[in-house]
């Protein structure tokens, strides 16, 4: 292990423009301490993710660094006394948690609840983009919509997907076509063949009304909807899709009020689902690692693909940083932007 006082970091004092000079800089901290059921991790890889965005550039100016990243390949390099799960070499990923420093540093101290073993037939890149976007579809599907999470499981129950070729929306149709589902899903046309390679049945223009394209279909409703976009913009057509007792869930926030009162005789549901409440609150965290556990394992038998689609491989600093979440920040990524190699800022 380096030296306490030679660990890399790659963080930030204030929400920058990503292309000022301060948005990211390399610094060097000590190592943390461990909790006794912490792993120390040596971060191999880290994906970028929309949440990073949001948290960077609603920070004010602070005097401590703020170093953040939600997803993470590593190895186990020391482990705190009441660790049960993991060895030392043990190969991992994990989301983290919004209450301690995340991935952007060079170890990493993460609560094994959390944690899983890496998928062993992907790399680390491929590996690293997987952990986010996978618990929000796992939770949504199978701990809000109350779908049962083994192979087939749920057949003759439909699910509609908003914004099905996004990040989350790709890791959830994968999920619900392995576990049964039939799928309809919304995108973009040229990304139709992208929807179709990952077990959407039916993709749908996001373009056009989506109660017309169900009409063309010869279909009236469906069992669940997943809205991966602002719901204000989508509630007038998803309003009469929803079957009696079914549920709808998003996992984006709002700022403005919505009616629900169309669903109340229904009795059908309407969740939200964000991935950091249970580490937020300490709620049940263990449920995080057992569902990457099912995630690595369907990953492993090639039931789930990746959605790694960009790579900065010559190593974790801030340039790449910059560079990674600027093409994020673009909003024209489909697919997952990683950095990996050594973390090498100011050497």
């Amino acid at each position: 292990m380096s030296d306490k006082k030679n660990m890399h970091v790659i963080g930030f004092f204030e929400g920058l423009p990503i292309e000022d000079s301060h948005s990211f800089i390399d610094e060097k901290e000590g190592i943390p301490d461990l909790e006794p059921r912490d792993l120390l991790i040596k971060v191999k890889a880290v994906s970028v993710n929309p949440v990073d965005i949001k948290l960077r550039q609603d920070t004010l100016k602070r005097n401590a660094l703020r170093v953040l990243g939600f997803d993470a390949v590593g190895e186990v390099v020391a482990i705190g006394e009441e660790v049960e799960k993991f060895e030392l070499g043990d190969r991992v990923f994990y989301a983290g948690t919004t209450t301690r420093a995340g991935s952007n540093q060079e170890y990493q101290a993460v609560d094994e609840r959390i944690v899983a073993l890496a998928p062993k037939t992907l790399s680390d890149e491929e590996a690293a983009a997987l952990p986010l976007t996978s618990l929000t579809a796992y939770e949504l599907l199978f701990e809000k919509f109350g779908l049962i999470p083994e192979e087939n499981a749920n057949q003759g129950k439909s699910i509609l997907v908003i914004n099905g070729a996004g990040g989350v929306g790709s890791i959830l149709n994968q999920l619900a076509h392995w576990a049964g589902l039939t799928i309809y899903a919304t995108s973009s046309p040229e990304n139709f063949e992208w929807l179709k390679k990952i077990g959407v049945d039916y993709p749908l223009d996001y373009h056009k009304d989506l109660r017309s394209s169900f009409r063309e279909l010869g279909v009236l409703d469906v069992n669940h909807i997943a809205v991966l976009f602002d719901i204000t913009r989508y509630l007038d057509q998803i309003r009469y899709l929803v079957k009696p007792f079914g549920h709808v869930g998003t996992i984006v926030g709002i700022h403005e009020p919505v009616d629900l009162s169309e669903w109340k005789n229904l009795s059908v549901s309407f969740d939200w689902e964000y991935v950091f409440a249970k580490t937020d609150h300490d709620y049940a965290i263990e449920t995080q690692g057992q569902a990457l556990g099912v995630i690595a394992e369907l990953a492993n038998k090639g039931k789930l693909t990746t959605t790694l689609s960009k790579v900065y491989s010559d190593g974790i600093n801030a340039a790449n940083l910059k560079r990674a979440t600027k093409d994020v920040e673009s909003g024209h990524m489909l697919g997952k932007v990683v950095i990996s190699g050594p973390f090498n800022g100011n050497d």
